[in-house]
């Protein structure tokens, strides 16, 4: 049960991720969550419309494994360790807060999903 709920909280963060990505780069709350001018939001909307999608994917691959119930654990387990290592990729090469938006979520959800 807390594994299902910790992997919804973190597909709730991807869902918001997408919506900042893909319909709010240019604005002052997605800018301002991402560290960006609007002259950079505005070169790279095609870009970070790209980036929200695949955000989207992890999203969608997370909630077909709550829907499974328990069957969908090895669904969960494989989305949230996408989830864990594209943030730390995104903490190496990008910003340490991915670390702490992205990986420790997951990384907690995956520890419940195994132990509970």
């Amino acid at each position: 049960m807390l594994g299902t709920i910790l992997t919804g909280v973190v597909a709730l963060i991807h869902l918001y991720i997408v919506v900042l990505e893909m319909a709010l780069w240019e604005s002052p709350r997605a800018r301002k969550a991402f560290g960006t001018t609007e002259a950079f939001a505005r070169e790279t909307r095609t870009l970070a419309a790209n980036q929200g999608l695949y955000n989207g994917f992890l999203a969608a691959g997370l909630i077909w494994g709550i829907w499974l119930g328990d069957a969908g654990d090895a669904i969960k387990t494989f989305f949230l360790l996408c989830v864990a290592i594209a943030g730390v990729f995104g903490a190496i090469t990008s910003s340490r807060k991915i670390l702490f938006v992205q990986t420790v979520p997951a990384v907690l959800a995956l520890a419940a999903v195994w132990l509970f």
